[in-house]
């Protein structure tokens, strides 16, 4: 799980490559929960919760840029 702290140190590339990581394994958890392959639940929240933390850094630096 990515912390607040990691993702102040990123650089907007590289939260930007790290988003789209994270959407493509959230399809693929998804996927693996409707076809009932999904080993660990647990992952789906933690990879939501990432995302979410990843766009609220992406969204703060808009807001200060833009300042």
């Amino acid at each position: 799980m990515a912390k607040t702290e990691d993702l102040t140190k990123k650089t907007d590339d590289q939260l930007s490559e790290q988003l789209g990581e994270l959407k493509r394994e959230a399809f693929n958890l998804r996927f693996q929960s409707a076809t009932g392959q999904l080993e660990k639940p647990s992952r789906v929240k933690e990879v939501r919760r990432t995302i979410a933390r990843v766009k609220t850094e992406q969204t703060g630096r808009a807001r200060s840029a833009a300042k």
